[in-house]
C-alpha cells in the first residue's frame, strides 16, 4: 500500500540548531499502519519510509539508491520493499539491499512505540545521506588466496563487493579490457552525450580502500584450468584459486561491403556514445536494428539529427519480446516524430564517398542517404580466449553454468551476458539474458558460492527501456507466451501487458502503470502463480496500484 504524507507533529528545527551531529530529529506519528503497509513521512524535511511488517514498525530511507524513485510508491511483500521503477529490493527492517539494480543500501532509522504513538528518530548526520554502503572488509595479511575476476562490468563489480562484505580476506583482482572503471552501461543509449565520470559506479578510492585491485586495459587471452592461470595480452600470467569469467559480449557487425567506412558506428563504450551524438547532429542517421538499444538511440536522436531512419528485419520492433501490439505502438510513437521505418528489410551494401558512409542499399533496391550508420543487430560473446580450455560452452559460444553460477570446471564461475544459466521461474530452463540487473544478481550468487555459502540464483529478470521520455518496464521471462492480457490502452500511453503461457502469467510490461510490474516480479520471485483468470479480472488490488 502506498500512502500520502500524513499530518504529524514535528519537533521544531530551532530546538536542534545547536545540537551536535550525533543528536537526532524526531517525529511523532499516529500508529495507523496495518501489517504489510507503508507510507512516506518527513523527519527534519527528510523523506523517510515507515513500514509495518509482522507487527514491527521500521523506518528506512524512501529514495531508492538506484535512481531515487520514491519507495512509498512501490510494493511491500513480507519484509521486502520493491522499487516501483526498476525493481530494486530492500529489507524493510534493516535497509539492506536484497535485489539489484541498486548497489547501495538505505539508511535505517530508530523507531520507538510509546502510548500508541510511533516515534521516528533520525541522526542529524544521516539526514543528508540517501545511500549507505554495507560494511566491507579488506585483505587479511597472510591470506594467500586469490580470486581473479575477468571483465570490468556489473557482474565482476558486485562479485568483488559481496566478497568483501562477506569478509573474504584474500586477494581480489578485477581485470578489464576497458579504459574505464565499472560504469552504468544502461545510460549509454539513453543519455549519449555523457561524461564518463558521471556514470562510474565506484571511484578508484573505493577500490583502494577495500583492497580490490583493478587492472584496466588488460585483456585475457587464454585460461589454463589445470594450472589455474590466465594469460593476458601483455604476456603476463596470473594464477588464481577461484576464477570468475564475466567478459560479456560485443556488438555484432553487418556482414556486407562498406562496414569499414568512417561514420559506421556500434555502441559499446561511453566514447562510442559521445561520437554517435556528435556525428549525428544535423546529419542523416540510419540505424539498423530494432532492439531495445536501437530504439532508444532512435528516440534520443529525434531532436538532434536531420533525419532518423530505422531498418528492421522483422515486421515490427521487438515483436518477439514485447509483442506486436507494443511494437506497433512504439513504431507509431516514433513515426509521429518523423522517424522513418523500413521493416522486413535487409541491408546488402553500405556505399561511401571520400571514405565516409554515403548511402545504404537494401535488398528491396531502396537506397537511403546516410551521413551516419549505427548498427545494433545483436551481440557476439567475448569467449574466444576460452577455446582450447576445458570450460564448456554451448553451440553459440556462451558459457554454461548451473544455478550456483558454476561452470563444469571446479573453482571456475561465469556471470553476466556471457552465461547461459537455469532460470528458476522458467522451471530451470537454460537461458541467456543480457539484462543489467541479472548480471548483478549473477555476481552476487557467484561470490557467495565461492565462499561455500551455497545459494541458488532465484532472481526474476527486470528490464526497462526509455522512449521519448517514457519508460516501459518489463519483468519476467516471456519466451513462448501464447497470449497477452491488456489493461489500459496505447492511445492514452498507459497500459499493462500480462504475458500468458499455460494459463499463467510469465511476464509483464507496462507504461505509466506503476508499480504493477514490480508487483508481478514479487509474485514471480515468490513462486506464486498468477493465473490467467486473475490477470483478466477487473480486480487489480493485488497489483498494489497507487
Amino acid at each position: 500500500m502506498s500512502g500520502t504524507k500524513p499530518s504529524h507533529q514535528e519537533f521544531p528545527d530551532s530546538d536542534l540548531d545547536d545540537l551536535s551531529e550525533e543528536m537526532t530529529q524526531m517525529v511523532c506519528l499516529e500508529s495507523d499502519l496495518q501489517d504489510g503497509q507503508m507510507k512516506e513521512v518527513e523527519v527534519g524535511h527528510h523523506s523517510v519510509l515507515l513500514t509495518r511488517c509482522e507487527g514491527k514498525y521500521s523506518a528506512i530511507g524512501n529514495q531508492c539508491t538506484h535512481y531515487g524513485a520514491p519507495l512509498s510508491k512501490g510494493v511491500i511483500t513480507g519484509h521486502t520493499v520493491r522499487c516501483p521503477w526498476h525493481g530494486a529490493c530492500f529489507n524493510a527492517h534493516t535497509g539492506d539491499l536484497e535485489e539489484f539494480p541498486g548497489i547501495d543500501c538505505l539508511p535505517c532509522h530508530e523507531v520507538k512505540i510509546e502510548n500508541s504513538k510511533v516515534y521516528v528518530s533520525v541522526k542529524k548526520k544521516t539526514l543528508r545521506q540517501e545511500k549507505r554502503l554495507k560494511n566491507m572488509g579488506v585483505a587479511t595479511p597472510g591470506d594467500t588466496r586469490t580470486i581473479l575476476l575477468l571483465g570490468g562490468g556489473a557482474a565482476s563489480l558486485i562479485c568483488a563487493e559481496i566478497l568483501r562484505q562477506e569478509n573474504y580476506g584474500g586477494r581480489i583482482i578485477m581485470a578489464s579490457r576497458d579504459e574505464l572503471l565499472p560504469y552504468d552501461k544502461t545510460r549509454l543509449s539513453k543519455v549519449m552525450n555523457v561524461e564518463s565520470d558521471t556514470i562510474v559506479l565506484r571511484r578508484m578510492e573505493f577500490f583502494h580502500r577495500y583492497d580490490i585491485e583493478v587492472w584496466l586495459r588488460k585483456e585475457a587471452r587464454a585460461v589454463d584450468t589445470d594450472k589455474k592461470t590466465v594469460t593476458f595480452d601483455d604476456g603476463s600470467v596470473q594464477s588464481y584459486d577461484q576464477l570468475l569469467i564475466s567478459t560479456g559480449c560485443r556488438a555484432k557487425g553487418l556482414d556486407v561491403p562498406g562496414m569499414k567506412l568512417d561514420n559506421v558506428k556500434m555502441l559499446e563504450t561511453p566514447e562510442d556514445a559521445r561520437q554517435i551524438h556528435a556525428l549525428s547532429l544535423g546529419s542523416n542517421v540510419v540505424l539498423v536494428g530494432t532492439s531495445f538499444v536501437g530504439m532508444e538511440i532512435a528516440s534520443y536522436l529525434i531532436d538532434k539529427a536531420s533525419s532518423v531512419t530505422v531498418i528492421g528485419s522483422s515486421e515490427l520492433p521487438y515483436q518477439n519480446t514485447l509483442g506486436r501490439e507494443i511494437g506497433r505502438a512504439t513504431m507509431l510513437m516514433l513515426s509521429e516524430k518523423n522517424v522513418k521505418f523500413y521493416m522486413n528489410a535487409n541491408v546488402t551494401e553500405v556505399r561511401g564517398a571520400d571514405g565516409k558512409v554515403k548511402e545504404i542499399v537494401l535488398k528491396s533496391g531502396d537506397v537511403i542517404p546516410a551521413d551516419v550508420l549505427i548498427v545494433g543487430i545483436g551481440i557476439k560473446p567475448n569467449s574466444e580466449y576460452l577455446k582450447g580450455s576445458k570450460i564448456h560452452m554451448d553451440s553459440k559460444n556462451f558459457v554454461t553454468v548451473d544455478k550456483y553460477m558454476r561452470t563444469n570446471v571446479p573453482d571456475v564461475y561465469c556471470a553476466g551476458d556471457l552465461a547461459t544459466f537455469p532460470l528458476m521461474m522458467a522451471k530451470g530452463q537454460l537461458v541467456n539474458i543480457g539484462h543489467w540487473q541479472m548480471a548483478q544478481a549473477h555476481g552476487r550468487i557467484a561470490a557467495l558460492n565461492m565462499l561455500n555459502r551455497q545459494t541458488e540464483l532465484s532472481s526474476v529478470p527486470f528490464y526497462w527501456t526509455v522512449l521519448l521520455g517514457k519508460t516501459i518496464r518489463y519483468a519476467g521471462y516471456g519466451e513462448g507466451y501464447t497470449e497477452i492480457v491488456m489493461k489500459g490502452n496505447f492511445e492514452d500511453k498507459k497500459f499493462l501487458a500480462l504475458y500468458i503461457k499455460e494459463d499463467r502469467v510469465i511476464a509483464a510490461a507496462s507504461l505509466n502503470f506503476d508499480p504493477a510490474v514490480s508487483a508481478v516480479a514479487e509474485r514471480l520471485v515468490s513462486g506464486k502463480v498468477i493465473s490467467k483468470e486473475e490477470a483478466a479480472s477487473d480486480d487489480l488490488s493485488w497489483l498494489q496500484l497507487s
